[in-house]
């Protein structure tokens, strides 16, 4: 069991890189373009070059698309993490102490999700990895392409 479970392991990281970077990508774009709803639920947007809520929904526009696309992942998914890091301690975390109380569970979710992505990278799927491939020498297998062992 456990051998097909780490046979699975870079699907499994692709299918959730795609989920996260697309929901990241999302939250950017209700922001910045005012669909599903927009910042205010009423199609609104975040004024251009407001600080942070502009920049922090640029960040997550970018960020989600590169990580949905595998593309830049450990990078993407650094700023991404840090931007939710900062979103939870300046915005969420003054207003109470634990995530549930101040509604910071988003924040804190893809703060960490996006952690994950630093060290695990593309998994399947990604550009990261067709890149790589493409460049690595035939017949040789890089570590980032050999699945973590648990």
């Amino acid at each position: 069991m456990t051998a097909r479970l780490n046979g699975a392991q870079p699907y499994a990281l692709a299918l959730f890189r795609i989920v996260i970077g697309l929901l990241f990508a999302c939250h950017g774009a209700v922001a910045l373009f005012g669909v599903l709803g927009g910042a205010d639920g009423k199609g609104g947007t975040a004024a251009t070059g407001a600080w942070p809520n502009w920049y922090a929904a640029v960040i997550e526009l970018v960020g989600g698309t590169l990580v949905l696309l595998g593309l830049g992942t450990r990078i993407a998914a650094f700023v991404s993490s840090g931007a939710m890091a900062y979103a939870y301690f300046k915005v969420h975390q003054p207003e109470a102490l634990w995530p549930i109380q101040n509604n910071g569970e988003g924040a804190a979710m893809y703060c960490w999700a996006m952690f994950l992505l630093i060290f695990t990278g593309s998994g399947a799927f990604g550009l990261d990895r067709l890149l790589k491939r493409r460049t690595a020498e035939p017949g040789r297998r890089t570590a980032e392409q050999t699945p973590v062992a648990v």
